[in-house]
């Protein structure tokens, strides 16, 4: 899919007061290990946790509570349209609040299943696909090191591949309350925390097939 614009990002949008209560309500749940394509509903052995770790080390807690979509589903709107990718999408899976501290990370990754989601009828999920995924931060950026959320579009032969023209970072959404919006099948990473902790909340937006 050809993309003129690969992100679409808001510069501190949402109140410090809207992050901070974001994070004392996930916080007072219980959290748990993140997961990976394949390993979402196993229990899980030692080796598991090993192979999951090897791409992707944090903690995290599931919401889905109105009053967190009414604050960020205007965003994912704008960006959306504004972007011109004008997406059809009509559910948002729940929230994912991550948390990563020292020497956690995400590495290179895509939102997207090989096949739309199999669920009973009636759920909204039921034949649809991630088509827009969202990251709110709800941390600033001064109060950690590393955990630079980068892009690899990709988009390249491989003899002319150069990190410094096809990785991006986003410093634009560092500080509290930024928001960034992509379409779902882009390669993207999380870099490890070298300090402080970094919390942030992501969301996928779901939709028909493209056809």
């Amino acid at each position: 899919m050809n993309l003129y614009n690969h992100f679409w990002y808001f510069s501190g949008v949402l109140t410090p007061k809207f992050c901070d209560e974001v994070i004392k309500y996930a916080l007072s749940k219980e959290e748990s290990i993140a997961r990976t394509g394949g390993f979402d509903k196993k229990k899980l052995s030692k080796e598991d946790v090993k192979n999951i770790q090897r791409r992707r080390k944090s903690d995290l807690v599931w919401l889905n509570d109105k009053w967190i979509y009414k604050e960020i589903h205007p965003y994912v709107n704008i960006a959306n349209r504004n972007a011109g990718w004008n997406f059809q999408w009509d559910f948002s899976e729940s929230c994912q609040f991550t948390k990563y501290k020292l020497n956690q990370y995400y590495d290179w990754h895509t939102d997207p299943w090989d096949q739309p989601y199999k669920r009973k009828k009636g759920d909204p999920a039921n034949g649809k696909i991630r088509k827009l995924s969202m990251t709110c931060q709800l941390t600033d950026g001064s109060e950690y090191t590393g955990g630079e959320l980068e892009f690899d579009f990709r988009n390249y032969d491989p003899h002319l591949r150069d990190e410094s023209k096809h990785i991006r970072s986003v410093p634009e959404i560092l500080s509290k309350g930024s928001i960034v919006v992509f379409p779902s099948h882009l390669w993207h990473r999380v870099k490890p925390v070298t300090r402080g902790t970094r919390y942030s909340l992501v969301v996928w937006h779901l939709g028909d097939p493209f056809k």
